[in-house]
C-alpha cells in the first residue's frame, strides 16, 4: 500500500476539507437515510489537532490563539449546518450535547496556554454536558488493585458517588 508521511494542511486546502465534511453530512442524510450526524472532534483526529495548542503550531489564521485554532472546526460546523440544517446536527448550531475529556497525559513541566478547567465550557454551553477523564488510578478506582489481588467482587456503580475533580456541574 502506498502512503505518504503526514503533513500540515496548506491553508488553501482547508476550504476543500470543509467542503468534504459538508458533502459527507449531506450523503449521510440524503443517500444513507440517517436522521442526523455527529461531528466527532476529539481523540487526536483532524479537528482536535487544530484545536490543541500542543499540536497546532500554525502561524496562519488557523493557529496561535484559541479563537484561531477553533476557526477550522467552526467553519466546518457552519458548513454542515448550512447543508443539512441545524435540526439534523446531533443553540444556533443545533448541538445536542457537548462531550469533553480532560487530557490523559500531562507532564509536570508542561505549560499550556489554556487551563485544563472544564468550567468555561460548561458556562458557555447550556445543553447536555458530558465530562470525562482527568482521573488517576487512585481517584478512579482506589481499591481496584486490592480487589483483583483478593479476587474480591467488584462494586456496581453508584452515580451519586461519581467523582470529577473539576466543579463543572
Amino acid at each position: 500500500m502506498d502512503w505518504s508521511p503526514p503533513r500540515r494542511l496548506r491553508t488553501d486546502e482547508i476550504p476543500a476539507t470543509v467542503n468534504n465534511f459538508r458533502l459527507a453530512a449531506r450523503n449521510a442524510i440524503e443517500a444513507a437515510g440517517f436522521d442526523g450526524v455527529e461531528i466527532h472532534g476529539a481523540n487526536g483526529y483532524l479537528l482536535d489537532q487544530f484545536m490543541k495548542d500542543q499540536v497546532n503550531d500554525r502561524t496562519d489564521k488557523y493557529g496561535g490563539s484559541l479563537e484561531n485554532r477553533c476557526r477550522f472546526p467552526l467553519e466546518m460546523v457552519e458548513a454542515v449546518v448550512n447543508e443539512i440544517g441545524a435540526d439534523k446536527l446531533i443553540n444556533k448550531f443545533g448541538i445536542l450535547y457537548l462531550h469533553v475529556i480532560v487530557p490523559r497525559m500531562i507532564k509536570i513541566n508542561d505549560k499550556y496556554e489554556t487551563p485544563h478547567s472544564l468550567l468555561p465550557m460548561r458556562n458557555a454551553f447550556k445543553g447536555t454536558f458530558i465530562a470525562a477523564g482527568g482521573y488517576n488510578g487512585d481517584d478512579a478506582n482506589p481499591d481496584l488493585p486490592r480487589r483483583f489481588q483478593l479476587n474480591a467482587p467488584l462494586n456496581k456503580y453508584n452515580r451519586d458517588t461519581f467523582y470529577i475533580p473539576d466543579p463543572v456541574l
